[in-house]
């Protein structure tokens, strides 16, 4: 277990940040919001990367950490990102100036997203993040694979809780949802899986066409 933690924590070291990104997760944590790891940030901009992303829609936008990062992997991408809290979504504004992004390439809306997503257009995305409230976890992923494209990815990030859904122990109600969203995704025909344990766990799923 210690090689483990050692290994997680090189590959967490190992990530530079941009002055950008550094400061929208400073802004992050003052405001109390729970971003991306260094780690798991990179892997997302690895993934919009090789996915060659054009559309992007991210649940949960907090101050703008996991947009840039995308946005970083994909730099001719339009990024949809919704989140209920306005005084984060002005902090994800500044990160995405400060971070160069045009502001044509960024639709932030305010609102509660299971009122937002069912508007948004099926299959029209070629990435979908989420980053949201994990107690509607499963109603986000739903959301998510009806409005990715075939063969495009939907990315779920604390797909381990802070630990807790690897630990049999614990019965939360967010725990229990999560773990039967991931046995309900290993036995699905509909998609290609993956759960990577960077930094708080990154679930991973590619749309079967």
């Amino acid at each position: 277990m210690v090689e483990r933690e050692l290994n997680w924590k090189f590959a967490e070291d190992f990530v530079v940040e941009s002055a950008a990104v550094l400061e929208a997760r400073r802004t992050a944590q003052e405001l109390g919001i729970d971003s991306v790891s260094p780690a798991t940030g990179a892997q997302l901009a690895v993934l919009a990367a090789t996915l060659r992303a054009r559309t992007i829609i991210e649940i949960g936008t907090g101050a703008g950490v996991s947009g840039l990062r995308l946005l970083g992997g994909a730099p001719e991408a339009h990024l949809t990102s919704i989140d209920l809290e306005s005084d984060h979504q002005q902090a994800a504004r500044k990160a995405f100036a400060d971070g160069g992004v045009p502001a044509n390439r960024i639709r932030l809306i305010t609102g509660r997203a299971l009122d937002v997503l069912p508007r948004m257009n099926e299959e029209s995305y070629d990435l979908v993040l989420v980053d949201a409230d994990a107690g509607s976890i499963l109603e986000y992923v739903e959301h998510g694979l009806r409005l990715v494209r075939p063969g495009g990815l939907v990315l779920v990030t604390h797909a381990l809780f802070h630990g807790r859904v690897a630990d049999p122990v614990r019965r939360e109600d967010t725990v229990v949802g999560i773990r039967s969203l991931l046995t309900e995704i290993a036995t699905s025909d509909a998609v290609i899986a993956s759960l990577s344990p960077l930094g708080d766990g990154l679930l991973q799923l590619v749309k079967r066409g």
